[in-house]
């Protein structure tokens, strides 16, 4: 199967998520908009959700699956197996002690940790405690759960893993719409989401499970003990895992630093929502997928292959969100007004501060997708450290810069910070890449970009007409469809542009990709666990 199709597999089921992840926080913008109880849920959720980041994701996906990859190579199946029940008993041994202490010690994590300025309202402290003690366990099943994923990747069976988070934001639409039908306040709506998400935890966790026994990969409960693959596991996750969290990580800063604003909190993860969609689809896929085929490269001794794999990716990332970028830089505030421009959000004005916060996260977009393609750089070659140096000084960064603009610009600040950090990291990562010699010079890729950072300021600039030009179709009082139906039109129209410049300046080639799939079809390997 070609790295073009696997990246769509992956991608499609993200993309699924990502849209009812819209459809779930319009109903949440409608029903909270900005107020106290959003602002707790999110900073709530916040919790888990980085410590899922850190102890799953990011650990797993760049340490466990170069080290289950190779025990497939060396061991086969049984040596797999044996390998993951291992780490299943030491994982799931670690997650339950610390869900405990977590849980005893909420109250003083959400005044410390999470959500400082909300020490002094004491309402709204409360709920967000109450919220996270909730929510936490949800950690142990995502955890689990990225583990399967990590073993359902490496054996190359994408589609369960990338198609099981669609079933929170499911359960989450299927609260809301309950809770408005029922005419339910917004407290009511805040618990419900918070025992939904543990729910959704439960049934994505059953999922991947299910989909790894089906695998022929019946993992089993082992006492904890650290064995040298344990132990090489601990080594390389610690630094992953902050590492592939850099971006939750700066979450919680931003909403540790937003809860002394009211609003903030809440306006920052509306946006997030919204960015995320590129980021998911096209970022989030190429991770997944060249972390394993890059290590399979690696440990094959193909140089030849694995700088290919890594070249191509960029340039399928760059393709495929710079376009994204420029749209949510010129109409971010067209976007948040049909996204999210009714009832409570309404009613507290919150566009213009959503709409800024998002226009910036648009600058930072090409940043947070290059990360997620350079990192695998690292992964692969079982170097965790230097990537999670780099990940601790675009912390730094994003603290230092979002402390010195909060007081001034709000939560808008918090996003520049973000994007700034977001750049410095991918330079980083790419410039110790090439200075190792494991990124090599790929003409094809240097023609390719500014060719294509080309297209994208025309379809900018396009899209910036375009605005002024269906200025009253999408203004506020316009009627829902009709701000759909002009946003539709300009998307298309920008599209156009895009993809007519690309290809005419031949920052896009039909040719190559086809040349790429049917490559890519030719060296598919047949064994039976090659697709679900």
């Amino acid at each position: 199967m070609s790295l073009v199709k696997k990246f769509a597999t992956v991608a499609s089921g993200t993309l699924m998520s990502r849209i009812l992840g819209f459809t779930r926080e319009m109903f949440m913008a409608a029903a909270l908009g900005t107020g106290p109880v959003a602002d707790a849920f999110n900073a709530a959720f916040q919790l888990p959700n980085t410590f899922r980041r850190l102890f799953a994701e990011g650990a797993f996906n760049a340490a466990f699956v170069p080290l289950f990859s190779k025990e497939i190579e060396a061991n086969g199946i049984d040596g797999a197996k044996r390998f993951s029940e291992e780490v299943f008993g030491v994982l799931f041994s670690a997650l339950l002690a610390l869900t405990i202490a977590m849980e005893l010690a909420m109250p003083l994590i959400v005044r410390y940790l999470v959500a400082p300025g909300f020490a002094d309202i004491p309402g709204k402290f409360d709920v967000t405690v109450r919220l996270a003690t909730i929510m936490f366990p949800y950690l142990i099943c995502m955890s689990l759960g990225a583990m399967m994923a990590g073993m359902l990747n490496s054996l190359r069976r994408y589609f369960a893993a990338a198609v099981a988070p669609v079933f929170l934001n499911i359960i989450l639409i299927a609260v809301l719409a309950y809770a408005w039908y029922e005419g339910k306040d917004a407290h009511y709506v805040g618990y419900g989401l918070a025992w939904g998400v543990l729910a959704a935890g439960i049934v994505q966790l059953t999922i991947v499970w299910i989909a790894v026994r089906n695998a022929g990969m019946r993992v089993g409960f082992r006492r904890p003990h650290i064995t040298p693959n344990v132990k090489r596991l601990l080594w390389l996750a610690l630094p992953a895992a902050i590492t592939g969290g850099i971006t939750q990580i700066n979450q919680l800063i931003g909403t540790a630093i937003a809860s002394g604003q009211n609003s903030a909190v809440s306006s920052l993860a509306y946006a997030d929502r919204v960015y995320q969609l590129p980021l998911g689809v096209v970022g989030i896929a190429v991770a997944i997928v060249l972390l394993p085929e890059l290590s399979r490269a690696l440990k094959s001794g193909n140089m030849v292959e694995a700088a290919n794999l890594q070249n191509r990716s960029v340039e399928f990332t760059l393709f495929m969100t710079l376009p994204a970028a420029a749209a949510l830089l010129v109409m971010s505030e067209p976007i948040v007004r049909l996204l999210y421009e009714r009832g409570a959000f309404a009613a507290n004005n919150s566009t213009p501060t959503v709409a800024a916060i998002l226009a910036i996260f648009g600058l930072g977009l090409p940043a947070f997708v290059l990360i997620k393609a350079f990192t695998p750089g690292y992964f692969a070659r079982e170097d965790t450290r230097t990537p999670m140096i780099f990940a601790a000084i675009s912390v730094v960064v994003n603290i230092t810069i979002a402390l010195t603009l909060f007081p001034s610009m709000g939560a808008p600040g918090i996003a520049v910070a973000s994007a700034v950090a977001g750049w410095l990291n991918a330079a980083m990562l790419l410039a110790v890449l090439i200075k190792r010699g494991h990124w090599g010079r790929d003409v094809p890729l240097l023609t390719r970009i500014p060719r294509l950072v080309l297209a994208a300021a025309l379809m900018g600039v396009a899209l910036y007409f375009g605005e002024r030009w269906f200025a009253e179709e999408l203004s506020s009082a316009s009627h829902l469809a009709t701000k759909a139906i002009a946003l539709t039109a300009l998307c298309a129209v920008g599209a156009i542009v895009y993809f007519v410049v690309a290809f005419a300046t031949g920052g896009a080639d039909l040719g190559m990709i086809r040349r790429n799939i049917k490559r890519g079809d030719a060296k598919a390997p047949s064994t039976p666990g090659e697709m679900e």
